[in-house]
């Protein structure tokens, strides 16, 4: 028997005692010996400790070190948005008197009581998720549809104008958004489902309720919603189509006969009235046979490959196995189109030897290790990536059209550069490196970009116009952002300051970040950004504007839904309409 702690193994020290330690004493035994400085800085120590007390276990990124420091800024982490303001989407109660379109720099949303852990960009909207487990959502759910102003949030436009917080049975631990929907995972593994936020309905299935079908990613694509289970295998349902819409309306109609769920939000709370779905979700076709890329022989065959990661698309997922093969499952518009579809193998995207014959990598001017893995795919709409970590980090890039033979898009600035997140909205990008740095480029799209005012940037400097007859016009588009540029989390500050970027999120024609401070809070007061209200934000003559859109109102009782013409933003159509690229974001 030991009889000084010095002589416990350091594996029970870890495993066993450290973690059920108060921080304070943790902090307090690095100070009695460079051993336990060093035992107590250990990274899944951290990480575990992250995931106990704040409910933050970095998923969506690939981050693998900095726990302890990210723990010692979430405690007052603070929540920036951007971009498109329409549909209420950024949340603000004020928004800067800038005469550029939308909002173009990071402003930040103050959310009370809140330690915002997870920032998720919807369509219209952004949902977030903080320490505890609560849910937070604001913008519009569904910006095609009317409501009026007496409307509870059963109504899937009513616009959540400022956070508010969901009222759900249990803490959740993840949420996904697609473009018109969303929903979330409760600590129970069970899935909620949202088309409005007064009205989640639970998904029950024989499916979600077989050994080793517990569901560890939920992934929500354009128009429908999937779940990556334990075992690997994937189901996929759809909330606004087919038999799972019938059986929502049914139910909400019911609902609205009886008078309850209306959802009406009292002090800052949309009191959810929750009810179950007994639908099946299909079960997509195991993967096919593949490739023994990493080289390992027999243990290949013995534990041969599974999906750990899935990422969603406009009616495709991009998966991702254990052993690095990243592959798509098209065909996902509704239920009765995906026939005979089944898993396509990327190996441009996944082998190390054709990825280092890539013209942008076989010229030597980027470091690649011996065996490149790709760790990690994201997605959203029309574009996928699939990236590696660390300093050799490599990024590669696809559209919704990628196939077999099709070759990744290369931007050289994103290369071993440690990219831990890559974001997509409609027409913008984002990418997040492990150091802080958040990382812009695409479209301007209202603002997105978050690279600053164009009307104020120094000509040819990216997000601003490229010449003085651009400015000079001040009402045209800023051309496309083709490098990655760093976005700053300080403008209207008299005095820069640093602070480190820990999240970020993107869809439509917005975007989010989460941010700790690296200084000290001197003088909050320092901010001379000058702010007006959304109505002002709405009504400015100098704001570029898009043709409307044509929300239908929900019968709900009525009758037929008619049309009533009404100048929210948004593209309202499905992907190939007419207005493609003339309506603001998603």
């Amino acid at each position: 028997m030991p009889t000084n702690i010095v002589d416990v193994p350091p594996e029970i020290l870890l495993e066993n005692l450290f973690p059920v330690l108060p921080v304070a004493d943790l902090l307090s035994l690095t100070v009695t010996s460079k051993y336990f400085l060093f035992l107590c800085s250990d990274e899944t120590l951290w990480h575990r400790k992250l995931k106990a007390d704040y409910n933050f276990d970095g998923s969506g990124t690939a981050r693998r070190t900095g726990w302890k420091f990210i723990y010692r800024g979430l405690y007052r982490p603070k929540v920036f948005v951007w971009g498109e303001a329409e549909n209420s989407r950024l949340g603000l109660r004020q928004y800067p008197g800038s005469r550029s379109a939308g909002v173009p720099f990071p402003v930040q949303l103050d959310i009370p009581g809140a330690n915002i852990i997870k920032l998720i960009a919807g369509g219209m909207s952004f949902h977030a998720l903080d320490t505890r487990g609560n849910m937070y959502v604001w913008g519009t759910l569904d910006g095609t549809m009317y409501s009026l102003h007496l409307d509870g949030y059963a109504a899937k436009g009513k616009p959540a104008r400022n956070p508010l917080k969901l009222e759900m049975p249990d803490p959740i631990r993840s949420i996904s958004c697609g473009r018109l929907h969303s929903c979330s995972l409760d600590i129970k593994g069970r899935i909620w489902n949202f088309v409005n936020w007064g009205r989640p309905f639970r998904l029950s299935s024989h499916l979600l309720s077989q050994p080793d079908s517990e569901p560890i990613q939920i992934e929500c694509g354009w128009s429908f919603s999937s779940a990556l289970l334990k075992n690997g295998e994937v189901l996929v349902w759809w909330p606004t189509v087919g038999a799972l819409q019938e059986e929502v309306d049914t139910r909400f109609q019911s609902m609205d006969e009886s008078g309850v769920g209306e959802a009406q939000a009292r002090n800052g709370i949309i009191p959810c009235h929750t009810w179950t779905a007994a639908v099946d979700p299909v079960l997509l076709p195991s993967l096919p046979s593949l490739p023994d890329i990493a080289g390992i022989g027999e243990d290949f065959r013995e534990h041969p490959p599974r999906l750990i990661e899935i990422g969603g698309m406009d009616s495709m997922i991009i998966g991702l196995t254990n052993y690095g093969h990243v592959l798509r499952f098209r065909g996902l518009d509704h239920e009765g189109a995906i026939g005979t579809s089944g898993w396509q193998y990327l190996p441009e995207f996944s082998e190390t030897a054709r990825i280092c014959q890539l013209s942008e990598f076989s010229d030597g001017n980027f470091e690649l290790p011996e065996t490149i893995k790709i760790t990690h795919v994201s997605a959203h709409f029309m574009h996928f990536s699939a990236f590696s970590t660390g300093s050799c980090s490599i990024v590669l890039q696809g559209e919704i059209d990628t196939d077999p033979d099709s070759k990744p898009k290369i931007i050289p600035e994103l290369q071993n550069r440690d990219i831990i997140s890559v974001e997509f909205g409609d027409y913008h990008n984002a990418a997040l490196s492990a150091n802080g740095k958040l990382y812009t480029w695409g479209s301007y799209s209202k603002g997105a970009l978050g690279l600053g005012d164009p009307l104020t940037l120094p000509i040819g400097t990216p997000g601003g116009f490229a010449n003085q007859a651009q400015l000079n016009g001040g009402r045209g588009r800023p051309p496309s952002v083709t490098v990655p540029t760093e976005v700053r989390f300080d403008h209207g500050r008299r005095k820069s300051k640093d602070r480190f970027c820990f999240s970020v999120t993107a869809a439509g024609w917005h975007t989010g970040a989460l941010v700790i401070d690296l200084e000290p809070d001197e003088n909050e007061e320092d901010d001379k950004i000058q702010f007006r209200s959304e109505q002002q934000q709405s009504q400015d003559p100098d704001s570029w504007s898009t043709p409307p859109i044509v929300p239908q109102i929900p019968a709900r009782g009525w009758g037929m839904p008619f049309i009533h013409r009404i100048g929210f933003a948004g593209r309202g159509m499905h992907r190939g309409q007419s207005n493609r690229d003339g309506a603001s974001g998603s």
